[in-house]
């Protein structure tokens, strides 16, 4: 995707318009069911990113602790994992930075609850510091022993975490300029909906 000058706004917001059109929403709607049952189950669901998709493990675990409130009926847990930095700089100081989320999972994690993992390219690359985000395959396979269920949010064809996940929204885009940005601004967009869907069906359940 080539951006023109002076046609910046028009050309991301059409991107925006045309990957949208393609989100898989039989995934969506599973990733739902699997909170709904974390939900009924009583569970906690679990946000962890790097980047700026850290910033919406924290959103997300934020509306799903609050935008799914139903009056009368038992709030959804939510622990975003990017949070307590000076737990995840002692573990990447003391054991590497891949240790940081399965670490702060590992006292916590039943087979009740639920892992979101984010990452736009899903760990599938690598770069200067090796392959990215080695700490989400750690913890989808801390997730796997326990029984929880993964729900992964990627782009570029999904990763290791298409491959990985009980359930994986993949953006489908996977060519740059663009493409990190939108990618990290639909997950933005369907954590939203996943809200707003689990809300419902909590309204609705009997």
């Amino acid at each position: 995707m080539v951006i023109q000058a002076g046609t910046v706004i028009d050309e991301y917001l059409q991107a925006m318009e045309e990957v949208g059109r393609g989100l898989p929403r039989a995934e969506i709607r599973r990733a739902v069911d699997v909170l709904y049952v974390c939900w009924r189950r009583g569970g906690v669901v679990f946000a962890a990113g790097n980047g700026g998709s850290a910033s919406t493990a924290t959103h997300l675990a934020c509306d799903l602790a609050k935008a799914t409130i139903v009056p009368g009926r038992q709030r959804l847990k939510t622990v975003s994992l990017a949070d307590n930095i000076p737990l995840n700089s002692a573990w990447t100081n003391d054991s590497g930075f891949a240790s940081v989320f399965a670490e702060q999972l590992e006292p916590w994690l039943t087979e009740k609850d639920v892992l979101v993992a984010l990452s736009v390219h899903g760990g599938s690359e690598e770069g200067d510091a090796g392959p990215w985000s080695q700490n989400l395959p750690r913890a989808v396979a801390l997730a796997r022993q326990r029984g929880a269920r993964v729900i992964g949010l990627s782009g570029f064809g999904g990763g290791a975490l298409a491959r990985s996940a009980d359930v994986c929204i993949v953006v489908p885009i996977d060519t740059e300029s663009l493409g990190t940005l939108l990618v990290e601004s639909w997950h933005v967009a369907v954590h939203h909906l996943l809200c707003v869907a689990l809300r419902e069906r909590i309204e609705e359940a009997g």
